[in-house]
């Protein structure tokens, strides 16, 4: 039997904490038990989506089997069963979040779609010709496409914080982009390019000094440690879920209520109402405002056992565990002759970019699998990154809890055929 501790939860409840043992938790996730090309798997493109451990697929597989039925609408048994499961979903994401309400939690596809969100329902309704959105040189396309848009469309301007050779935010630079015509403040939380975390406490309380608002992307920070939107004082942050061990297509969008109440919906539709006529709408009050449609009922269910596994866990002991990881692995791969590691930052999650000279991207990863090993190659939909480091492309090795430092191992082993194999 597994050693546990009994700890206390956000909201309050006993949460048991199981004592950290990587290959004790590996065993909770089937998938890693598979071959490749006859070769053990070894995953490590987690940045791009994680492994689902056995709960989830077991929870998954229950609302389907057991449970199954619309929700928010039905007077009867399983309805009833499925929207208070969705519902309690909902209140896990907010204790996880440490957000001060269950309205404040609002569930979307993606974290793309909790940024297209609000630069749709808050953007748009706030931005005027010559207003200003800061961004930086490392974000994920998905947080600059939608604001290039909206910019566009209102005649707004784009400003972009730079960064260094080390993959850091220079925080002398963002002070500088700071004026009276700033709008909104919109970040990503960690690097999915270069692991950096930036550091977003500081660059919230630099924008609330002249009562800026805050978009935080979270997707590449929660599933690697605790997150508290409360602390931080953002007033938008999102997440998405098939990155934090739960299913693909749900997302999170948290917001301050006061914010969210003065927004316009983003979709209209059913169950975002509370009343309709030909003359006039009422919406509903938040978070179903922003929740037109049958949602993705299992998604949000699934959304929640993975955090009750992962809180099971501890995301203290993760990042410890990882943040060790992650030095075994920069230091392994950084001493490979012709290696070079992009994202040097200080402050780091658990991403490895690298190229390898002589030996396009698209090779390493094509031997790599040959070995059972699986990264993601390419521009990872972060190409200003690519543009800064002079490259097009990058390999990126991404870790999870459950990877092993036999893993990391494994990956430059892999990296060493690649060699023999480009002489």
């Amino acid at each position: 039997m597994k050693s546990a501790t009994e700890m206390l939860a956000a909201d309050g409840r006993q949460v048991r904490h199981r004592a950290f043992d990587v290959w004790n938790i590996r065993e909770d996730f089937p998938i890693l038990k598979r071959q490749v090309h006859g070769k053990p798997l070894v995953y490590l493109d987690n940045a791009a989506t994680s492994q689902k451990p056995q709960m989830v697929i077991d929870t998954v597989y229950r609302y389907y089997a057991e449970e199954n039925a619309n929700i928010h609408r039905g007077a009867y048994y399983l309805s009833e069963k499925a929207t208070q499961a969705y519902e309690d979903a909902r209140v896990k994401v907010q204790h996880f979040l440490h957000a001060p309400s269950a309205r404040e939690i609002i569930f979307t596809r993606s974290v793309t779609e909790a940024i297209n969100l609000v630069v749709h329902c808050y953007g748009r309704k706030t931005l005027n010709a010559g207003d200003e959105v800061i961004i930086s040189a490392m974000e994920h396309h998905s947080n600059i496409v939608p604001w290039q848009i909206l910019c566009e469309e209102k005649g707004a301007i784009l400003r972009v914080v730079p960064i260094d050779d080390a993959g850091e935010f220079l925080l002398d630079e963002y002070e500088k982009l700071l004026n009276s015509r700033t709008k909104l403040v919109a970040i990503t939380h960690v690097s999915n390019a270069l692991g950096t975390i930036t550091p977003v406490r500081q660059i919230i309380d630099m924008a609330h000094h002249r009562h800026i608002p805050v978009l935080i992307d979270g997707a590449q920070a929660v599933p690697h440690f605790k997150v508290d939107v409360q602390e931080l004082d953002c007033e938008f942050y999102g997440f998405s879920g098939h990155k934090l061990y739960g299913p693909t297509g749900i997302g999170i969008l948290y917001g301050k209520a006061e914010l969210l109440e003065g927004m316009p919906p983003y979709q209209g539709g059913g169950d975002m109402i509370r009343s309709v006529t030909f003359e006039k709408t009422i919406y509903a009050p938040i978070p179903s405002k922003f929740e037109a449609g049958t949602p993705h009922i299992e998604g949000g269910i699934g959304l929640g056992a993975a955090i009750d596994y992962l809180e099971g866990i501890g995301m203290e002991a993760i990042n410890a565990y990882e943040q060790e990881l992650l030095a075994y692995a920069m230091n392994a791969v950084g001493a490979i002759p012709g290696v070079r590691i992009f994202g040097t930052a200080r402050e780091k999650a658990g991403v490895i970019s690298f190229s390898l000279e002589g030996v396009h991207p698209h090779d390493i990863a094509t031997i790599l699998d040959q070995e059972g090993i699986a990264i993601r190659t390419g521009h990872h939909c972060a190409q200003p990154v690519m543009e800064r480091f002079g490259v097009p492309a990058m390999a990126r090795a991404s870790l999870a809890f459950y990877n092993t430092k036999a893993e990391i191992d494994a990956l430059v082993a892999g990296i060493h055929k690649v060699k023999e194999v480009f002489g």
